[in-house]
C-alpha cells in the first residue's frame, strides 16, 4: 500500500491539522464576541401611576440606558427587578425592540399592574411617602440584545427616585 493516500498535499501526514487550527481560530473569535459587547448602564428615572383602582394600580416605570459600546445596542426583551425602599415593587420579563445609539443614550418604559394591598402593604406607605420625597430604590436585571453570539447582559443600579402621580 501506498503512503501517498495518506499525506496532504504538501506532503504533511496531518492534513486536519491545519483544519483544527482554523476551526479553533474562528471558535476564539467567536467567543471575543460576547467579551466586547459592554454592559450598559440603566437607571431608573420615574415611576408614575397611571391608574388607581380599588383592587389594581397601574404604573408607568421610565428608564434611562447609556450604550458604552461604539456600536448600536439593539435590544429585544428586557427582564426586570425593582426594590423601593428596600421592599420588592416589581419584576418581570418583557419583549422591546429599541435599539440605543452607539456611545450613546436612550429610554425606555415599562408598564406594571399591581394590587398593592394584597400583594405588598407595606409599599403603600412607601408610595404615599415618594410623593413628598424621593425614595430609594435597587435595580437589576438583564437585556437580551439581537447581536450574533452575545449573551444577555446584566445591569444593576441603586438611586433615588420619586413617584408622579398622572391618573386618568
Amino acid at each position: 500500500m501506498s503512503t501517498e493516500k495518506h499525506m496532504g498535499r504538501n506532503g504533511s501526514k496531518r492534513p486536519g491539522v491545519a483544519a483544527m487550527l482554523i476551526a479553533a481560530a474562528l471558535l476564539g473569535a467567536c467567543a471575543g464576541v460576547d467579551e466586547t459587547v459592554g454592559e450598559p448602564r440603566i437607571s431608573l428615572r420615574e415611576v408614575q401611576l397611571t391608574e388607581l383602582e380599588f383592587n389594581r394600580q397601574r404604573f408607568q416605570l421610565d428608564f434611562d440606558i447609556t450604550n458604552p459600546n461604539p456600536f448600536p445596542l439593539p435590544v429585544r426583551a428586557v427582564s426586570y427587578g425593582v426594590k423601593l425602599d428596600g421592599h420588592r415593587f416589581a419584576s418581570g420579563s418583557t419583549p422591546a425592540v429599541f435599539t440605543v445609539p452607539a456611545s450613546g443614550d436612550g429610554g425606555f418604559a415599562i408598564s406594571v399592574d399591581l394590587d398593592l394591598m394584597r400583594i405588598a402593604p407595606e409599599l403603600l406607605f412607601v408610595v404615599r411617602e415618594s410623593a413628598r420625597r424621593e425614595i430609594p430604590y435597587t435595580l437589576e436585571g438583564k437585556l437580551e440584545v439581537d447581536l450574533p453570539l452575545a449573551k444577555p447582559l446584566r445591569f444593576e443600579e441603586a438611586g433615588l427616585v420619586r413617584l408622579f402621580a398622572a391618573v386618568r
